[in-house]
């Protein structure tokens, strides 16, 4: 099973530089999306043409242009969950949950901390709230997939210049802590578990060049329940893919009682 994630940063702007057919060449079963900014009614057939699954499944965010998820599934789950059930954060469109047979997978837009103050300590009670929510579930026995933008970078391997970003939202002690509760809370960075010294971004500001000269960070992440690491048997990042600041990430995993596809 092939799970990739991607922020597009706009769905629609995406679907105008032709990035998909790179994409659908990847084939993946199930295809999370985030910062769409659109709504279904806005999208070119042309995507749906690609990304024809059984299953599709939107949270876009009340405001209109801003922030929204997706995900677009191959095989149909046993159920799913519009956001986390805490108005504060849903009216935002950054959560999609979906269960299957083996896991759930949470496809998830993490805050961005970048406009002031009050939007770091959102994001804080943010991964506060989710982070509640998993163990929860994994006091219940229950496997979790997360994926998405996280919005920070973790260590100093996953940004370019870390030194120089310290007091930069995405890269402040605090943010870089509830990664590390996540860790301590039964998760597995599954990239740097399999590549712990490898050095690759998922994201590039459009500015100075940053994407040619390499200049990124580690946004985008799958943290995977300890139970699944087994499981897992690769981690790709598509550094080749354009179209968005963000490039696509895919996991491989087995999955041995997952439903046929489209059924």
């Amino acid at each position: 099973m092939k799970i990739t994630t991607w922020n597009v940063n706009g769905l629609r702007a995406v679907l105008n530089k032709g990035a998909w057919d790179r994409l659908a060449q990847e084939q993946p079963d199930v295809l999370c999306l985030q910062e769409i900014k659109a709504r279904p009614e806005q999208v070119a057939a042309e995507f749906h043409e690609h990304f024809n699954q059984h299953s599709v499944y939107w949270n876009p965010a009340e405001k209109l242009g801003y922030s929204g998820v997706a995900a677009f599934s191959s095989y149909t789950p046993i159920s799913f969950d519009l956001g986390i059930g805490n108005p504060e954060f849903d009216r935002e469109g950054r959560v999609i949950r979906l269960r299957f047979p083996d896991f759930w997978l949470f496809n998830v837009y993490f805050p961005s901390g970048q406009r002031g103050l009050d939007r770091v300590e959102f994001k804080l009670r943010f991964y506060a709230e989710l982070l509640d929510i998993c163990d929860a579930m994994h006091v219940a026995g229950e496997r979790i997939v997360i994926c998405g933008d996280f919005n920070t970078a973790h260590s100093e391997i996953d940004l370019r210049h870390p030194k120089a970003n310290v007091n930069t939202s995405g890269f402040l002690p605090e943010e870089r802590a509830w990664v590390d509760k996540y860790l301590e809370h039964g998760f597995v960075d599954i990239y740097r578990y399999l590549y712990p010294d490898r050095v690759q971004y998922t994201w590039w500001t459009y500015i100075a060049n940053a994407r040619r000269n390499n200049t990124g960070w580690r946004l985008d992440y799958f943290l995977v329940s300890q139970a699944l690491v087994p499981s897992i048997k690769d981690v790709i990042i598509h550094t080749d893919i354009m179209g968005s600041d963000h490039c696509p990430v895919s996991l491989i995993l087995d999955s041995p009682t997952i439903a046929v596809p489209g059924s």
